[in-house]
């Protein structure tokens, strides 16, 4: 667990479920959609396929909640790109809108870096979004990513294509940052 203020990001546990369900399946169409990856269908799941699927969220070291004020909000996570070359990218999702523009994202990725960075044995920590999610574009600029790659016109969504954005950090730069 990791903390800055009223903010905590921790391991997902058995009593999490129900929000994240909540947060995730439930809605058809959830806002949040609209700013992670919305070239990608959503599915809404039961609750009980939520759990069937899930259990495997509980305690995962890849996939973690960002709690604030005692309320889970949304996640961090992170995936090998290629891990024998030690090419981890992150994600993070605030599934409320309430949560946006709160510097909340800016906190919970600088506190799930720091922290893989000191659990990993990393050089380098990427993110990829799209060109029409600014602010996540702003928030890696803030924790001192840097662009690295933009492909072009690579995602397709409402009817106008967008370009994919990869950013990163190597560890000298975050120790510096």
């Amino acid at each position: 667990m990791y903390k800055d203020k009223n903010l905590i990001i921790r391991p997902i546990e058995k009593k999490d479920l129900s929000r994240l369900w909540e947060l995730i399946y439930q809605e058809e169409k959830p806002e949040w959609k609209k700013w992670d990856a919305p070239y990608f269908p959503h599915q809404t799941k039961s609750y009980e396929t939520f759990v069937s699927e899930q259990g495997d969220w509980i305690a995962s070291k890849n996939y973690w909640v960002i709690e604030v004020d005692g309320d889970v909000r949304g996640t961090v996570s992170y995936y090998w790109e290629h891990e024998p070359s030690r090419w981890l990218e992150i994600g993070i999702v605030l599934h409320e809108a309430e949560s946006w523009g709160k510097g909340v994202g800016t906190r919970a990725l600088n506190l799930w870096i720091n922290h893989l960075f000191n659990q990993l044995p990393l050089v380098r920590v990427g993110l990829t979004t799209w060109s029409g999610n600014q602010r996540m574009i702003r928030v890696a600029e803030k924790l001192g990513m840097q662009m690295e790659a933009r492909i072009r016109k690579v995602r397709y969504y409402n009817g106008k294509y967008y370009d994919s954005i990869r950013m990163g950090i190597l560890r000298e730069e975050w120790e510096n940052h």
